[in-house]
């Protein structure tokens, strides 16, 4: 979508229009409100735009010949290694230049050689979305693609699977908790053509990795939810144009003092998770119009983890994208660029205040004004949030979408083309996936769901999963990560099925597994979460474990949780888990054949 114009057949005719006579019917709802936790942000007593002084105000970045912005000569102190990086050869130019053509002609063992060109591999790739995996899968690389809303298509989702294909064991593909595609194998000689190759499906890997605007994330169910509020698609469409200027860079902010993520709320639900994102859209009327209100500052990080704010703003439906340019332009110019772990947005919220910061993002609006925030959103914080996977009948007669779990979001090549092949045969091509590492099968023609639903690969990714394991979330671990302490994929499966094996819930329970703090799985949000560490067992050894967080929540009801039991070893967490689903969750003990006399 390119125009205002595009956008109105996807606008609600009214905030009526969402309402429904169901069970899940929404009262008139309260401002969303989040706070911040686990360090108290100044953003509470916000002091006014003129408590700042005029120099903290001035950008610290320029651009310079060829549309790049670079850090001014004045504010180089005190860098972290990944500034210092970018200033030595600007990432964006191994695509802009064409340089990557020339580095992928190069043998590993020369690339290491040379400064410049090892920084490439290991740091500027991260900005066409490739993360070498140098510790453990040496001269392979993960690539992350850009797929807006989590929508793509059997054709795309064919030429991924070919892609992976040809690298056998050392190829395989991850859902991420961006609705995003994560493929595992890509050697650099093969570079140049797959992104061609992703250019002919409509698909782009283009800054998707460091400081660089994340995936945006919509409704799974936009446009087929006959409860949705509005079709969030076009909305994430257009802003992963802005970001990505479709797909040819948009180098106005590809230097950003750090990552930034962007949703766009459809449903009383909340599948977007708003509250961890930097800039939020929530659905808002005002003065008999559509539109948003917008949450900012959202974020989870080794050190500190924070709820989005109100930036008491409002937004027309058909006029997103100026206010999201002037956030990123804020953050861009005024960000600072030290420590690594206070370089997020919510930490410059933190420092100028929010109505400083208000005040920043509307000097940068196209006429200078930034409108105050409706007075109510349109999300009913008593709703009860439901639960996509399964058959659901669209809001589309005689149509419905099939919810499929995939076990921590791990699919090989074979997976992948019977994935496109069931989308083709039993809907109209098309596949959705999750935040939950899970994919929706929409517009399944109703007299065709029991055919899909005895289809062998749903033996696999099942539309009827256990209470357990539907909820569970699971990083990429040191399979794969350099970063990841503990293997997480396979040991999360693992402990769901031992616990299993001890209990019985009553209900589903989110359990994510994170490798490492920096929590891409996002363990504060779960019922209970596991962050790997390393501590010493009953033996003295030093072994692979976890720290437990217990009692975050999603939806409207949100809540960022803290550390319940610090290094359990991952040996010791089945029992442990078993008595916490009992105490905390209403689970009930199996009888256990050992149990028995």
């Amino acid at each position: 979508m390119s125009s205002s114009a595009s956008l109105q057949s996807f606008l609600p005719p009214s905030a009526h229009a969402a309402r429904s006579s169901s069970r899940h019917r929404p009262s008139r709802a309260r401002p969303f409100q989040c706070a911040a936790v686990s360090a108290p942000s100044s953003s509470a007593a916000s002091p006014s735009a003129s408590a700042v002084p005029a120099e903290r105000l001035e950008p610290r970045v320029e651009q310079r010949e060829g549309g790049y912005w670079v850090l001014k000569e004045k504010y180089r102190t005190s860098l972290n290694p990944q500034e210092k990086v970018k200033l030595g050869k600007e990432p964006m130019a191994l695509f802009t230049e064409g340089g990557i053509k020339e580095l992928a002609k190069l043998p590993m063992e020369q690339i290491d050689t040379d400064k410049l060109t090892k920084e490439d591999v290991d740091v500027r790739l991260k900005w066409l979305g490739l993360f070498h995996r140098r510790k453990q899968q040496y001269g392979r690389f993960m690539m992350r693609l850009k797929l807006p809303n989590g929508v793509t298509t059997s054709e795309q989702t064919r030429y991924l699977a070919g892609v992976i294909e040809k690298y056998g064991k050392e190829g395989c593909a991850d859902v991420t908790t961006r609705q995003n595609w994560q493929i595992r194998g890509v050697t650099l000689p093969d570079v140049p053509e797959i992104l061609e190759g992703l250019r002919s499906v409509g698909l782009t890997s283009l800054q998707s990795g460091m400081d660089n605007v994340r995936n945006p994330v919509g409704s799974p169910l936009a446009g087929i939810d006959p409860l949705e509020i509005v079709d969030t698609r076009p909305y994430t469409n257009l802003l992963s144009s802005y970001i990505t200027n479709n797909s040819e860079g948009n180098l106005a902010i590809t230097n950003l003092p750090r990552k930034w993520n962007v949703c766009v709320i459809g449903t009383h639900d909340l599948y977007e998770h708003p509250h961890i994102n930097d800039l939020a859209y929530m659905p808002a009327e005002k003065d008999g119009k559509f539109g948003f209100n917008l949450l900012v500052g959202g974020f989870i990080s080794p050190k500190r983890w924070g709820e989005a704010l109100p930036l008491d703003a409002w937004v027309p439906g058909d006029d997103i994208i100026p206010v999201c340019k002037a956030v990123l332009e804020a953050f861009r110019d005024l960000g600072t660029r030290g420590n690594r772990q206070k370089t997020r947005m919510m930490w410059l919220i933190d420092e100028l205040g929010m109505e400083a910061f208000r005040s920043e993002i509307e000097k940068r609006m196209p006429n200078g004004v930034l409108e105050r925030a409706a007075a109510e959103d349109l999300i009913d914080k008593k709703w009860e949030r439901r639960d996509y996977l399964g058959v659901h009948p669209q809001k589309q007669e005689g149509l419905s979408f099939v919810g499929l779990h995939v076990p921590v979001g791990r699919l090989q090549a074979a997976d992948m083309f019977e994935l496109a092949r069931l989308a083709d045969e039993y809907g109209s091509g098309e596949l959705r996936l999750t935040v939950e590492q899970n994919i929706v099968l929409p517009n399944v023609r109703n007299d065709k769901v029991e055919a899909l639903l005895a289809e062998p690969l749903l033996e696999k990714f099942s539309a009827h999963p256990s209470l357990l394991m539907k909820g569970l979330v699971a990083c990429t671990g040191n399979q794969f990560c350099g970063q990841a302490i503990i293997e997480t994929k396979a040991r999360a499966l693992q402990v769901t099925r031992d616990v299993e094996a001890r209990v019985s819930v009553p209900r589903a329970v989110r359990m994510h597994w994170t490798g490492c703090p920096n929590s891409c799985a996002q363990v504060q949000v779960a019922d209970i979460g596991f962050m790997g560490c390393l501590t010493k067992n009953s033996s003295g050894k030093i072994v692979e474990a976890a720290d437990i967080f217990v009692g975050g929540r999603v939806g409207s009801d949100s809540h960022l949780t803290g550390v319940y039991k610090k290094a359990v070893p991952c040996e010791d967490l089945v029992p442990i888990v078993a008595d916490l689903l009992v105490e905390r969750f209403g689970a009930v003990p199996r009888e256990r054949e050992e149990d028995e006399e």
